[in-house]
């Protein structure tokens, strides 16, 4: 059976970084070098699909040509990566250098010991390049434990070819949003919907609306409790049900009956000719959903909906993705070595060439304002960016509970949404669900 030419690649580049690594190795052996002469190999984990997999082996190619060192490069898509990393902890035969979200940090070094302390090495590290903010969401305990790549938040997307046709301005306001759902099924027909969304998106869509109104998120960024009293949870309930019996959002029975729930919005033909007008998503994304919209649509970017007098934006945030270093990698020797391939993997201007936005746009300053200068960074990527900004200076962009996206809890939550979606529980019943349910779940995973 033939296989996807993206899976080929991947095989193809994984299969030929470890045949390199071994056939050095065995050269090595037979001309009768030490072990102990031989080159350096260090092992880089990361999930991706083919660019990032193809942009990333040319980086490394590069380092290795420069420090004389082997990278062992270990990649795949991101179903089982969490699963193998975990396994691969467990046992203490993780790979010096990982790409991680940010959350895992709450999973893997819930006292800063879980990974290298990359204070350590600051030598090595152009740590000068990041914002403080940036960098304390590496900090766990005093300890540096990951450097961010890049920083992503979530925003509102619309596709002004379908609100022209609808003869609707792109919404500013929750009034305004919330609008749309009737005016939409009136003039375009029931099948056409203001927002489409998965699940989870439309979670922290609704969660927006509460921390405005309440000042509170679900966790609380400080410890490990829920923040929401059961009045905000039970709003956090209705706002989502709102947005689905309001048809402004897609509901979920819909979206699961078209290929999947979790099935991602521009591969929904629907989104593709403009039925579907609107996404709440990560900015790291906005080519993927621009990239199937026929030659008629139009994305843009919306303003975040606020509600006045507002102190928190609600915007959910943070890191996209992250690199760590292995606590084992003093042991064997590899962890100067493997803080400078951090380092260049983060900083360097050659590699930053190769790797461009595969990781979403840099949080280095310099690579940020290199591909700035080429020429790039299409411009709704860095309106998206700005408008984050923004929101992250003013103090209005909260740093998240890092317990919020445990897989476990993340499970949790999903499964009380989903009750709502398909009637099967009242809207009390699931916020106290989320309240108390959710409280002793946080104790145990802290």
């Amino acid at each position: 059976m033939s296989l996807p030419r993206r899976q080929l690649l991947g095989i193809a580049a994984g299969s030929a970084a470890v045949a390199a690594t071994a056939g050095v190795t065995a050269a090595l052996t037979a001309s009768g070098l030490r072990a102990q002469d031989q080159p350096t190999v260090l092992r880089f984990a990361w999930w991706g699909g083919a660019g990032r997999h193809e942009a990333t082996l040319k980086a490394l190619a590069l380092f290795e040509r420069r420090h004389g060192v082997r990278v062992k490069a270990e990649y795949m898509g991101f179903n089982g990566y969490l699963e193998r990393l975990t396994t691969q902890i467990a046992g203490g035969s993780e790979p010096e250098v990982m790409q991680i979200n940010w959350a895992w940090m709450a999973m893997f070094s819930k006292r800063g010991n879980g990974f290298a302390d990359l204070n350590r090495f600051g030598r090595l590290l152009d740590l000068a390049q990041f914002d403080r903010e940036d960098l304390a969401y590496g900090d766990v305990a005093g300890k540096l434990n990951a450097l961010p790549v890049s920083f992503s938040a979530r925003v509102m997307l619309w596709n002004q070819a379908a609100f022209d046709r609808a003869g609707l301005a792109l919404p500013k306001t929750w009034d305004e949003l919330f609008a749309t759902g009737p005016a939409f099924r009136r003039i375009l027909g029931e099948d056409a919907y203001p927002l489409d969304g998965e699940l989870y998106d439309m979670m922290l869509l609704s969660q927006a609306w509460v921390q405005q109104r309440h000042g509170m998120a679900y966790v609380d960024p400080a410890q490990p409790r829920v923040a929401m009293t059961e009045a905000a949870a039970l709003d956090w309930v209705r706002t989502y049900k709102r947005l689905v019996t309001d048809h402004v959002a897609t509901p979920l029975p819909l979206r699961a009956s078209l290929g999947g729930a979790e099935k991602p919005t521009e591969q929904q033909p629907d989104w593709v000719v403009g039925r579907w007008a609107g996404n709440y998503t990560w900015d790291s994304v906005i080519a993927l959903r621009a990239s199937t919209l026929d030659k008629q649509q139009k994305l843009v970017l919306g303003e975040f909906p606020t509600l006045p007098g507002a102190l928190d934006s609600g915007m959910f945030g943070r890191p996209t993705v992250m690199y760590a270093v292995s606590r084992h990698a003093e042991k064997n020797g590899r962890a100067e070595m493997a803080a400078k391939l951090v380092n260049f993997l983060l900083t360097d201007p050659e590699a930053a060439a190769l790797l461009g936005r595969t990781r979403g746009l840099p949080s280095a300053r310099g690579p940020y304002e290199q591909l700035k200068a080429a020429g790039k960074l299409p411009p709704l990527e860095v309106a998206a960016h700005e408008q984050i900004k923004v929101q992250r200076e003013s103090g209005r962009l909260k740093r998240p509970a890092p317990l919020f996206e445990h897989a476990r809890l993340h499970k949790f939550m999903r499964e009380v949404f989903e009750t709502v979606a398909y009637n099967k529980t009242s809207d009390v019943d699931a916020a106290r669900r989320l309240v108390t349910e959710g409280q002793a779940l946080l104790q145990r995973i802290k």
